[in-house]
């Protein structure tokens, strides 16, 4: 349901306030590049920092921009319950094609409370649901014992983000899983490897500044075209990882203020990079001619 290349939209600020304006030329940029689809305000999208209002203001936009040229799998997970569905239900009223659902973080649940956390949601939405395993951010794993039970006991938890660095438990979902559902990367350099061993997609970071190489790279795979993704990959690896020298999403709304895309602006405790580091980004870009 959810496969292909999704961007991980960043949210831009302008004065403290959401920068309408950039978000609709941000959006309107990824859907005529091609993109599969859009995830507005999950990690990179600055979701801990946003209000109510704010959150749910950035999914209308994306599903108004999107218009139906793209899906929109709007991040609505959180670390306490009733707002993660409180999140859900309304992105359902607005439109959104799914869900995405971080595992909570800072209260690190045990097992049960993942199962009974996601499950709790799954019974007060019909919207289809993106699991988000992310241990870096979160320090626990959806364990893929905890998936499979979810998956079982609730028939619209149709996929996960696999953000752990680690392309053997995609073979290990893959197994548990079975082929109909979606395993998504969250990592852009790992891209190329999930997918050669059963992940359908990512949902990138990258491809907020490179939607059209992203793009290609992820169809290349799809098609089973492992050595043109292997030249794209290749190509842009070095990008890859400087968009990671500091926290997400601080370089890549740097990377996207060098464009000209966006004002130069975070929400505390984010702040801008450190010169040294903007001055690597910047000479990988300058070398990839991105700049």
């Amino acid at each position: 349901m959810f496969k292909g290349i999704y961007t991980a939209l960043v949210t831009p600020f302008k004065d403290g306030k959401v920068d309408e304006k950039a978000l609709v030329a941000l959006i309107r940029s990824q859907v005529e590049a091609g993109i599969d689809g859009l995830v507005p305000v999950g990690t990179t999208g600055e979701s801990p920092t946003l209000d109510c209002e704010e959150h749910l203001r950035v999914i209308e936009i994306t599903i108004q921009e999107a218009a139906g040229k793209a899906k929109v799998l709007a991040g609505t997970g959180g670390n306490a319950t009733q707002e993660a569905i409180h999140l859900t239900q309304e992105a359902q009223r607005l439109g959104a094609d799914g869900s995405l659902q971080v595992a909570p973080y800072y209260n690190k649940p045990s097992q049960e409370g993942l199962y009974q956390h996601f499950q709790a949601i799954a019974k007060k939405v019909e919207l289809p649901m993106i699991l988000y395993s992310i241990p870096g951010r979160c320090h626990v794993s959806i364990e893929v014992p905890t998936v499979k039970r979810l998956a079982q006991a609730c028939p619209h938890i149709v996929g996960i983000k696999e953000a752990g660095g680690d392309a053997d438990r995609v073979s290990q979902l893959r197994q548990a899983m079975g082929p109909e559902f979606t395993i998504l990367s969250g990592d852009d350099g790992l891209t190329l490897p999930f997918m050669s061993v059963g992940a359908e997609g990512v949902i990138s970071v990258a491809s907020n500044v490179i939607p059209e190489p992203m793009v290609a790279m992820v169809r290349a795979c799809q098609e089973g075209r492992f050595f043109d993704a292997l030249g794209i990959h290749e190509r842009f690896h070095p990008f890859f990882k400087a968009l990671f020298i500091e926290t997400n999403p601080v370089p890549v709304k740097e990377a996207l203020h060098v464009r000209g895309a966006l004002q130069r602006e975070w929400r505390l405790p984010l702040v801008g990079m450190h010169p040294d580091n903007l001055g690597q980004l910047i000479q990988v870009m300058k070398s990839l001619e991105l700049v």
